[in-house]
Protein backbone atom coordinates (compact mmCIF):
# COMPACT_ATOMS: atom_id res chain seq x y z
CA UNK A 1 0.00 0.00 0.00
CA UNK A 2 1.43 3.27 -1.50
CA UNK A 3 -0.78 5.29 0.91
CA UNK A 4 0.57 5.40 4.60
CA UNK A 5 4.01 5.88 3.01
CA UNK A 6 3.00 8.65 1.02
CA UNK A 7 1.42 10.45 4.05
CA UNK A 8 4.31 10.03 6.07
CA UNK A 9 6.27 12.04 3.68
CA UNK A 10 4.03 14.43 2.56
CA UNK A 11 2.94 14.82 6.20
CA UNK A 12 7.46 15.55 7.11
CA UNK A 13 7.58 18.85 4.49
CA UNK A 14 3.95 20.48 4.90
CA UNK A 15 3.66 23.68 5.49
CA UNK A 16 2.01 26.07 7.84
CA UNK A 17 -0.35 28.87 6.16
CA UNK A 18 0.47 30.88 9.57
CA UNK A 19 4.20 30.53 10.44
CA UNK A 20 5.47 29.58 6.99
CA UNK A 21 4.22 32.12 4.76
CA UNK A 22 5.96 35.52 5.61
CA UNK A 23 2.65 37.64 5.59
CA UNK A 24 4.86 40.80 7.48
CA UNK A 25 6.62 40.96 4.12
CA UNK A 26 3.97 42.45 2.41
CA UNK A 27 4.47 45.15 0.21
CA UNK A 28 1.82 46.80 -1.28
CA UNK A 29 3.10 49.35 -3.94
CA UNK A 30 4.24 46.13 -5.30
CA UNK A 31 0.95 44.41 -5.66
CA UNK A 32 -1.10 46.12 -9.42
CA UNK A 33 -4.53 45.31 -9.54
CA UNK A 34 -3.81 43.34 -12.63
CA UNK A 35 -1.89 40.75 -10.62
CA UNK A 36 -4.43 40.34 -7.29
CA UNK A 37 -7.40 39.63 -10.22
CA UNK A 38 -5.21 37.20 -11.55
CA UNK A 39 -4.82 35.14 -7.80
CA UNK A 40 -8.88 35.09 -7.13
CA UNK A 41 -8.61 33.34 -10.76
CA UNK A 42 -6.13 30.80 -9.22
CA UNK A 43 -7.93 30.78 -5.79
CA UNK A 44 -11.07 29.34 -7.60
CA UNK A 45 -9.84 26.91 -9.99
CA UNK A 46 -7.73 25.43 -7.34
CA UNK A 47 -11.58 24.99 -5.56
CA UNK A 48 -11.59 22.79 -8.61
CA UNK A 49 -10.02 19.95 -6.66
CA UNK A 50 -13.25 19.48 -4.74
CA UNK A 51 -15.08 17.76 -7.74
CA UNK A 52 -11.98 16.05 -8.98
CA UNK A 53 -12.03 14.38 -5.84
CA UNK A 54 -15.45 13.42 -6.47
CA UNK A 55 -14.74 11.77 -10.24
CA UNK A 56 -11.74 9.98 -8.94
CA UNK A 57 -13.63 8.10 -6.14
CA UNK A 58 -16.17 7.54 -7.66
CA UNK A 59 -14.14 5.94 -10.62
CA UNK A 60 -11.74 4.35 -8.54
CA UNK A 61 -14.16 2.08 -6.40
CA UNK A 62 -11.76 -0.77 -6.30
CA UNK A 63 -8.96 0.22 -5.47
CA UNK A 64 -8.96 1.63 -2.20
CA UNK A 65 -4.66 2.41 -1.63
CA UNK A 66 -5.26 5.04 -4.49
CA UNK A 67 -9.06 6.49 -2.91
CA UNK A 68 -7.41 6.81 0.12
CA UNK A 69 -4.12 9.02 -0.80
CA UNK A 70 -6.79 11.76 -2.17
CA UNK A 71 -7.44 12.59 1.16
CA UNK A 72 -4.03 14.02 0.85
CA UNK A 73 -4.14 15.09 -2.31
CA UNK A 74 -7.75 16.62 -1.78
CA UNK A 75 -6.61 18.44 1.73
CA UNK A 76 -3.35 19.79 0.21
CA UNK A 77 -5.25 21.40 -3.16
CA UNK A 78 -7.84 22.99 -1.05
CA UNK A 79 -5.05 24.31 1.30
CA UNK A 80 -3.87 26.36 -2.14
CA UNK A 81 -7.12 27.46 -2.67
CA UNK A 82 -7.42 29.06 0.92
CA UNK A 83 -4.10 30.29 1.34
CA UNK A 84 -4.89 32.53 -2.38
CA UNK A 85 -8.03 33.60 -0.98
CA UNK A 86 -6.14 34.44 2.81
CA UNK A 87 -3.75 36.14 0.85
CA UNK A 88 -6.73 38.26 -0.51
CA UNK A 89 -8.36 38.53 2.49
CA UNK A 90 -5.71 39.94 3.95
CA UNK A 91 -4.48 42.55 1.33
CA UNK A 92 -7.22 42.48 -1.52
CA UNK A 93 -10.33 41.91 0.04
CA UNK A 94 -12.66 43.19 -2.77
CA UNK A 95 -11.73 40.51 -4.51
CA UNK A 96 -12.49 37.66 -2.42
CA UNK A 97 -13.95 34.93 -3.92
CA UNK A 98 -17.99 34.37 -2.85
CA UNK A 99 -18.95 30.79 -2.09
CA UNK A 100 -21.48 31.06 -5.24
CA UNK A 101 -18.16 31.53 -7.46
CA UNK A 102 -16.16 28.91 -5.52
CA UNK A 103 -19.12 26.35 -5.77
CA UNK A 104 -20.21 27.32 -9.47
CA UNK A 105 -16.77 25.11 -10.24
CA UNK A 106 -18.08 22.31 -8.81
CA UNK A 107 -20.00 19.92 -11.21
CA UNK A 108 -20.15 16.36 -12.15
CA UNK A 109 -17.02 14.91 -14.69
CA UNK A 110 -18.25 12.28 -16.91
CA UNK A 111 -16.79 8.89 -16.01
CA UNK A 112 -13.36 8.20 -17.73
CA UNK A 113 -10.70 5.76 -18.17
CA UNK A 114 -9.02 5.71 -15.07
CA UNK A 115 -5.67 4.83 -16.10
CA UNK A 116 -5.97 7.66 -18.52
CA UNK A 117 -7.31 10.37 -15.59
CA UNK A 118 -4.08 9.23 -13.28
CA UNK A 119 -2.21 9.92 -16.20
CA UNK A 120 -3.38 13.45 -17.22
CA UNK A 121 -3.07 14.36 -13.83
CA UNK A 122 0.47 13.60 -13.36
CA UNK A 123 0.66 15.62 -16.34
CA UNK A 124 -1.34 18.84 -15.04
CA UNK A 125 0.92 18.47 -11.80
CA UNK A 126 3.67 18.97 -13.61
CA UNK A 127 2.30 21.40 -16.15
CA UNK A 128 1.02 23.32 -12.39
CA UNK A 129 4.60 23.20 -10.89
CA UNK A 130 6.04 25.22 -13.79
CA UNK A 131 2.69 27.64 -13.94
CA UNK A 132 3.30 28.72 -10.90
CA UNK A 133 7.08 28.75 -11.03
CA UNK A 134 6.77 30.99 -13.76
CA UNK A 135 3.87 33.28 -11.92
CA UNK A 136 6.56 33.87 -8.81
CA UNK A 137 8.66 35.03 -11.52
CA UNK A 138 6.12 37.64 -13.13
CA UNK A 139 4.66 38.97 -9.55
CA UNK A 140 6.05 41.22 -7.56
CA UNK A 141 4.55 41.67 -4.42
CA UNK A 142 7.39 39.53 -1.90
CA UNK A 143 4.73 37.35 -0.02
CA UNK A 144 2.65 36.38 -3.15
CA UNK A 145 5.87 35.33 -4.62
CA UNK A 146 6.64 33.28 -1.78
CA UNK A 147 3.23 31.50 -1.94
CA UNK A 148 3.46 30.56 -5.78
CA UNK A 149 6.51 29.04 -4.87
CA UNK A 150 5.47 27.25 -1.92
CA UNK A 151 2.83 25.54 -4.00
CA UNK A 152 4.63 24.99 -6.91
CA UNK A 153 6.38 22.69 -4.84
CA UNK A 154 3.70 21.01 -3.22
CA UNK A 155 2.30 20.14 -7.32
CA UNK A 156 6.08 18.42 -8.24
CA UNK A 157 5.36 16.71 -5.22
CA UNK A 158 2.09 15.59 -6.47
CA UNK A 159 3.35 14.67 -9.53
CA UNK A 160 5.85 12.44 -7.79
CA UNK A 161 2.86 10.69 -6.35
CA UNK A 162 0.65 10.22 -9.17
CA UNK A 163 3.92 8.55 -10.27
CA UNK A 164 4.43 6.00 -7.61
CA UNK A 165 0.44 4.74 -8.48
CA UNK A 166 1.61 4.53 -12.35
CA UNK A 167 4.42 2.42 -11.74
CA UNK A 168 2.06 -0.11 -9.31
CA UNK A 169 -0.17 -0.67 -12.42
CA UNK A 170 2.96 -1.05 -14.49
CA UNK A 171 4.60 -3.43 -11.93
CA UNK A 172 2.10 -4.88 -9.53
CA UNK A 173 -1.59 -5.41 -10.84
CA UNK A 174 -0.99 -8.12 -13.40
CA UNK A 175 0.25 -8.37 -16.72
CA UNK A 176 -2.90 -7.29 -18.52
CA UNK A 177 -3.40 -3.71 -16.05
CA UNK A 178 0.49 -3.02 -16.82
CA UNK A 179 0.15 -3.65 -20.83
CA UNK A 180 -3.33 -1.28 -20.64
CA UNK A 181 -1.51 1.02 -18.39
CA UNK A 182 1.42 1.66 -20.89
CA UNK A 183 -1.39 1.87 -23.83
CA UNK A 184 -3.20 4.96 -21.38
CA UNK A 185 0.33 6.62 -20.32
CA UNK A 186 1.42 6.99 -23.99
CA UNK A 187 -1.80 7.92 -25.57
CA UNK A 188 -2.01 11.05 -22.97
CA UNK A 189 1.68 11.67 -22.58
CA UNK A 190 1.69 12.27 -26.48
CA UNK A 191 -1.12 14.82 -26.14
CA UNK A 192 0.48 16.32 -22.74
CA UNK A 193 3.64 16.67 -23.98
CA UNK A 194 2.73 18.44 -27.43
CA UNK A 195 1.05 21.39 -25.75
CA UNK A 196 3.23 24.03 -27.70
CA UNK A 197 1.15 22.31 -30.95
CA UNK A 198 -1.95 23.47 -29.65
CA UNK A 199 -4.34 26.57 -29.08
CA UNK A 200 -5.65 25.92 -25.20
CA UNK A 201 -3.85 25.48 -22.45
CA UNK A 202 -3.60 21.30 -21.84
CA UNK A 203 -4.74 20.86 -18.13
CA UNK A 204 -7.27 19.04 -16.69
CA UNK A 205 -9.39 22.54 -15.38
CA UNK A 206 -9.41 23.35 -19.32
CA UNK A 207 -10.51 19.81 -21.04
CA UNK A 208 -14.18 19.07 -21.46
CA UNK A 209 -15.47 16.71 -19.15
CA UNK A 210 -19.70 17.06 -19.67
CA UNK A 211 -20.98 16.09 -22.51
CA UNK A 212 -24.44 17.27 -21.31
CA UNK A 213 -22.71 20.97 -20.38
CA UNK A 214 -20.64 21.55 -23.55
CA UNK A 215 -19.16 23.84 -24.23
CA UNK A 216 -19.58 24.99 -20.99
CA UNK A 217 -18.31 22.00 -19.78
CA UNK A 218 -14.56 23.06 -18.26
CA UNK A 219 -13.65 24.60 -15.16
CA UNK A 220 -12.36 27.41 -16.79
CA UNK A 221 -15.67 28.09 -18.52
CA UNK A 222 -17.51 28.24 -15.03
CA UNK A 223 -14.96 31.17 -13.65
CA UNK A 224 -15.84 34.79 -13.39
CA UNK A 225 -13.75 35.20 -16.58
CA UNK A 226 -13.77 32.06 -18.59
CA UNK A 227 -11.01 33.10 -20.76
CA UNK A 228 -8.76 33.98 -18.19
CA UNK A 229 -6.13 31.23 -18.55
CA UNK A 230 -5.01 31.84 -22.10
CA UNK A 231 -4.48 35.93 -20.91
CA UNK A 232 -2.93 34.63 -18.28
CA UNK A 233 -0.27 32.46 -19.69
CA UNK A 234 0.18 34.55 -23.23
CA UNK A 235 0.10 38.15 -21.74
CA UNK A 236 0.87 37.97 -18.21
CA UNK A 237 3.07 35.04 -17.02
CA UNK A 238 4.42 34.93 -20.28
CA UNK A 239 4.54 31.51 -20.41
CA UNK A 240 6.34 30.79 -23.76
CA UNK A 241 8.42 28.35 -26.12
CA UNK A 242 10.61 27.75 -23.26
CA UNK A 243 8.90 26.98 -20.42
CA UNK A 244 6.57 24.51 -22.51
CA UNK A 245 9.81 22.52 -23.09
CA UNK A 246 10.39 21.97 -19.25
CA UNK A 247 6.93 20.69 -19.02
CA UNK A 248 7.41 18.15 -21.76
CA UNK A 249 11.16 17.51 -21.33
CA UNK A 250 10.06 16.32 -17.69
CA UNK A 251 7.06 14.44 -18.81
CA UNK A 252 8.89 12.47 -21.22
CA UNK A 253 11.96 12.06 -18.50
CA UNK A 254 9.29 10.68 -16.30
CA UNK A 255 7.96 8.31 -19.25
CA UNK A 256 11.69 7.37 -19.84
CA UNK A 257 12.10 6.14 -16.64
CA UNK A 258 8.98 4.75 -15.78
CA UNK A 259 8.79 2.29 -19.16
CA UNK A 260 12.46 1.46 -19.37
CA UNK A 261 13.08 3.30 -22.62
CA UNK A 262 14.83 6.57 -23.81
CA UNK A 263 12.16 9.56 -25.30
CA UNK A 264 13.55 12.70 -26.19
CA UNK A 265 10.78 13.33 -28.45
CA UNK A 266 6.83 13.98 -28.76
CA UNK A 267 7.77 11.75 -31.40
CA UNK A 268 9.64 8.93 -29.37
CA UNK A 269 6.68 8.69 -27.23
CA UNK A 270 4.52 8.35 -30.06
CA UNK A 271 6.49 5.47 -31.84
CA UNK A 272 6.97 3.50 -28.75
CA UNK A 273 2.87 3.96 -28.58
CA UNK A 274 2.43 2.76 -32.41
CA UNK A 275 4.80 -0.44 -31.86
CA UNK A 276 2.10 -1.17 -28.12
CA UNK A 277 -0.78 -0.31 -30.45
CA UNK A 278 0.67 -3.36 -33.02
CA UNK A 279 1.38 -5.65 -30.63
CA UNK A 280 -2.02 -5.40 -28.84
CA UNK A 281 -4.16 -3.67 -31.39
CA UNK A 282 -7.39 -4.97 -29.34
CA UNK A 283 -6.26 -3.98 -25.63
CA UNK A 284 -8.15 -1.21 -24.49
CA UNK A 285 -6.94 1.00 -21.39
CA UNK A 286 -9.90 -0.15 -18.53
CA UNK A 287 -9.95 0.28 -14.76
CA UNK A 288 -6.66 0.52 -12.45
Amino acid sequence: MLYAELFRSMESVRWNMESDIPWDDFDRSKLTDEQAQTIKMNAITEWAALPATEMFLRDNKDDSDFSAFMSVWFFEEQKHSLVLMEYLRRFAPDLLPTEEELHKVRFEFDPAPPLETLMLHFCGEVRLNHWYRCASDWHTEPVIKAIYKVIAQDEARHAGAYLRYMKRALTQRGQEIGSQARMAFTKIGVLMASAHRTPQALHPTNLHVNKDMFPDDTVQSKLPEPGWLERWLDNQIVFDKEWEVKVSTRILHNLSLLMDGSFKTVQDLNRYRKELMRAAPALQPTSA
